[in-house]
Formats: structure tokens, C-alpha cells, sequence
């Protein structure tokens, strides 16, 4: 997963009820781990469901020189917020950043090594479309030291990769595959289910050749009709809710069957092959953002904020000669923090230890005694005072779980 989108927060009601009040400041002992993620605004098609920041090249070439300019220049205008801390994993989303060419992501990964102190054996994610994929340019990113591809492979089924607006078709699909598990250390396969006229016995046929491709990793995703996408105006004709749901529940038996852990609410993993990089978010770790839209999470003795840079890739192109790569910046509320922490944590099938949410948040985990005794009275949040994990009923009805820590007055 990459941090592409923001849900906007409320305040968290039961704060004032708790049995101890918020600080008026996160009292954070120190900083969490820290991630980098980098956007490529372009693709070569944009899908007709996406609603990310992702914008089809106008010109033969998008302006990859002119881009990594901008990207190191970002980098190097943040690097006071970010000053002495050492780097955990990097991840290229997009859009399609397997359209930049090797060259490019060398020159921009090795001034990323200049820059910032990595982590030894530092995982580095690059989102690739199988339909530009070719086994010369992915044996040149492992040389640039990419470690992980995330392929949006999405079907392996023709008919269902056109119904989706997808460039690659099914062969293209496995063919990728080959390529990255060849080049890479680990590969992760992103597939949808639910889709146009799709039935139970042809997901599961996409489930059973993703698994037998023989990559470590795959986040199954229902496929949804974001508002301002050409799927919300026209909507296809998607299986219903209740074959939804079969589906969801025939894909996690098949995976857990096939030895895949289901660690969060859309990825499944053999032992060993965790995304490094989303844990980070769902532990409510620190991301630095750089890249047109690229959102960032910061956290320092001063308290917490969020920033977004300019969205237009021509926008975030112009910045570069005054270095004001900000579009947004706000510091989050102490209010608002229970919520944010419990939105991602929650999404860990076996959540987080009672403890981290002090730690990640700065703010004593007693003043949500109220919420906490709400979610466990009713079945959606486990009794274990030691863990904050949901149960398969909050599990699946998360949203009802994350509503009580949000204000009823918002």
C-alpha cells in the first residue's frame, strides 16, 4: 500500500469522558520509524475505477529528467524535518512508476542514499503495471536496488482486465510475473474480485493462478466505484453484495488453505514476505512524501502534522525553482489522533500491542478507557488488555469499529 489518500478526521468524543484527560500536546518519548515514499504521477492509460493521483501522459515521454530533478530537489528542501533519522523502506507508487526509465530511478534512488541514512537491507517497493514490464529494464531496477514489485495484475482473465479498462491482458499478466519473480527478491500480485459479470468460480480462477505464479504476496481488493471516476457516472454491472462477500470469504479460505497469512484487511503473505513498507502505516509509523500529491505523516517533540505536496504534476514540476513543494501542511489535533491510530491499526488482523498507541500517538492509552470498554462490550474489539486487536466480527464490520472513536457531534 502506498499513502496516496487522506481520510478526513473528526474528533474523538469519548476523550472528554475517559478516565484520564488528553495532553494538550502528543508527549511522544521519540519519533516512530521512518518510511519514504516517492509518487510518479503518470500512466499510460488512466483506469476507469481509479481515483488516485494519476494522470495519463499527454506527450510520448513524460519529462522523467525534469521529474527526478524535482524529486531530489523535494527531498533535499525536507530533509531538516527529517534530519539524523534513519530510513526503513522506500516505496515508488503511482501511477505507473515502471514507466521511468532505469536510468532515471538509479539517479533518483542513489541520491536518496546520499541524502538519507537506509537502513541495512532496506526494502524498496516499485508499483509496476504488466503492461510495461520488460525483463531488461526490471533486471536494471534490481541493479538500482529495487527489492520488492507490487504488479497490479488485477485479473488474469481477458474479458475481466477489459472490463476494467486495463492495458495488459492475461498472458501479459503471467508473463510480468515470470519476469519480476526472476529479477527481484519478492513480488507482490494486487488483485480485484467483484468485478463486471465476474462469478464465484472465475475469481477463484484468478486466485488459483496467482497462487500457483509462485509470488509471496497478494492484497485482494473489492473492486469499488469511487465517487469522480467514469465508473461512479456509469456504473458496470457488478455482482451483488451477498456474491461479494462469498467471494470474500472463498479468496481468505483458499489463501489461508495455501499457507498465505491474512495480516491485514486486504494483504495475505507467506511467512517471511510482509509489505515492511504498509506495516509502517498500519503501526502509525512517520512517512516522508515526495512527488505530486504525495501525502506525509512527520512527527517530532513539537507534535504531529501532515502535508500533501502540489497535485498537478505540472504544478509540483514549477516548484521546483522556488523549492516550495507544499500544498498542504497541518498539524494533527490531539483529538484526532485516537482515531487516525486506530484507523490503520485496526486494519492488522492480529492488531498492535495496548502499548504502541502511547508510544505512536503520545497520548496515555486511559483516555480511551470509554471507547475501548464500548468496542469490547460489543464484540468488535478483543478483551486482551495487552492488545489492540479486532475480532472477525469487528474485522468485518470495521467501520462500525472505527465509529466509536469518532465524535457524535461531527
Amino acid at each position: 500500500m502506498s499513502a496516496r489518500r487522506i481520510i478526513p478526521l473528526t474528533a474523538v468524543s469519548s476523550a472528554a469522558s475517559g478516565a484520564v484527560p488528553l495532553p494538550q500536546r502528543p508527549q511522544l518519548s521519540a519519533p516512530p520509524p521512518l518510511a519514504l515514499y516517492i509518487h510518479y504521477p503518470w500512466c499510460v492509460r488512466k483506469c476507469p475505477y481509479c481515483d488516485f493521483n494519476s494522470h495519463t501522459a499527454r506527450a510520448a515521454e513524460p519529462p522523467h529528467a525534469a521529474y527526478v530533478d524535482a524529486l531530489i530537489a523535494d527531498l533535499t528542501a525536507a530533509l531538516p524535518q527529517v534530519w539524523g533519522r534513519r530510513v526503513y523502506s522506500v516505496f515508488l507508487g503511482g501511477g505507473t512508476p515502471s514507466l521511468l526509465p532505469a536510468v532515471e530511478l538509479d539517479r533518483l534512488l542513489t541520491a536518496v542514499r546520499t541524502l538519507l541514512p537506509l537502513e541495512p537491507g532496506a526494502e524498496i517497493t516499485l508499483e509496476a503495471n504488466p503492461g510495461t514490464v520488460e525483463a531488461a529494464r526490471f533486471r536494471d531496477y534490481r541493479s538500482a536496488g529495487v527489492t520488492r514489485v507490487s504488479l497490479g495484475v488485477q485479473s488474469f482473465d481477458d474479458r475481466f482486465l477489459a472490463a476494467i479498462g486495463r492495458i495488459h491482458g492475461g498472458r501479459e499478466a503471467r508473463d510480468a510475473v515470470d519476469v519480476a519473480l526472476s529479477n527481484v527478491e519478492r513480488v507482490n500480485l494486487d488483485l480485484m474480485y467483484a468485478l463486471p459479470g465476474q462469478d464465484m468460480e472465475q475469481a477463484l480462477a484468478d486466485l488459483r493462478t496467482a497462487i500457483a505464479s509462485g509470488a509471496g504476496h497478494l492484497s485482494c481488493y473489492h473492486l469499488t466505484l469511487e465517487p469522480n471516476t467514469p465508473f461512479a457516472h456509469q456504473p458496470p454491472p457488478l455482482p451483488d453484495a451477498d456474491l461479494a462477500a462469498d467471494m470474500q470469504d472463498a479468496i481468505e479460505d483458499a489463501l489461508a488453505g495455501a499457507g498465505f497469512g491474512h495480516y491485514e484487511t486486504s494483504a495475505f503473505a507467506r511467512a517471511g514476505e510482509q509489505c515492511r513498507h504498509n506495516l509502517n502505516y498500519w503501526t502509525f509509523g512517520d512517512y516522508l512524501g515526495i512527488g505530486a500529491g504525495a501525502h506525509g505523516k512527520l512527527s517530532s517533540h513539537e507534535g504531529i502534522v501532515r502535508e500533501m505536496r502540489h497535485k498537478h504534476p505540472e504544478r509540483y514540476l514549477a516548484a521546483a525553482a522556488s523549492g516550495d513543494f507544499i500544498q498542504e501542511r497541518r498539524e494533527v489535533g490531539v483529538a484526532d489522533l485516537p482515531f487516525e491510530f486506530m484507523m490503520n491499526a485496526l486494519r492488522l488482523t492480529d492488531g498492535v500491542p495496548a502499548a504502541l498507541f502511547a508510544t505512536r500517538t503520545g497520548i496515555p492509552l486511559a483516555a480511551l478507557a470509554g471507547p475501548l470498554a464500548e468496542a469490547r462490550g460489543r464484540g468488535l474489539l478483543a478483551p486482551d488488555p495487552e492488545r489492540l486487536r479486532p475480532t472477525l466480527q469487528g474485522r468485518r464490520f470495521l467501520n462500525d469499529l472505527l465509529q466509536i472513536f469518532l465524535d457524535d457531534e461531527d
